[in-house]
């Protein structure tokens, strides 16, 4: 005994009425929500042929349950442009961060060298230290 295949007209003309059936609670599988197997099942065929050879039909089974393809990617690509945004501004905040750093730490080695250098001048007790005159505001 050999199979008929059907054309993809047919196959296609099947899934649509299986989603019809679906949606107004008449299916023969006693499906009562959209999605691929619900639909592969009704049409007796696999959720992996709607995916591969019907995709205007796989579209419309993610519009019907929320989750269009392209409303994703969309969304998606817009989240990324924003972490993007993000990504480059917390990037020139981490070099300005980096750049003050570097100039402290340069100022905090003189301030030490200096330290250094009295405390072995006012230890070495043949050096009198004077009181030092407030600097004048200019």
């Amino acid at each position: 005994m050999t199979r008929v295949r059907k054309t993809a007209e047919a196959r296609e003309k099947d899934l649509k009425l299986a989603i019809f059936r679906i949606e107004r609670g008449r299916a023969h599988t006693k499906a009562t929500k959209i999605n691929f197997t619900t639909v592969a099942l009704e049409a007796g065929v696999s959720a992996s042929l709607i995916h591969n050879c019907h995709p205007d039909i796989a579209e419309q089974i993610r519009n019907k349950t929320g989750r269009s393809s392209r409303e994703q990617r969309d969304v998606k690509q817009n989240e990324l442009k924003e972490e993007k945004i993000k990504n480059k501004q917390l990037l020139s905040d981490l070099k300005e961060a980096q750049a003050m750093i570097a100039n402290l730490a340069s100022i905090n080695e003189t301030l030490l060298i200096r330290v250094r250098t009295l405390e072995a001048a006012a230890a070495a007790g043949n050096v009198r230290t004077f009181p030092r005159a407030p600097l004048k505001n200019s």
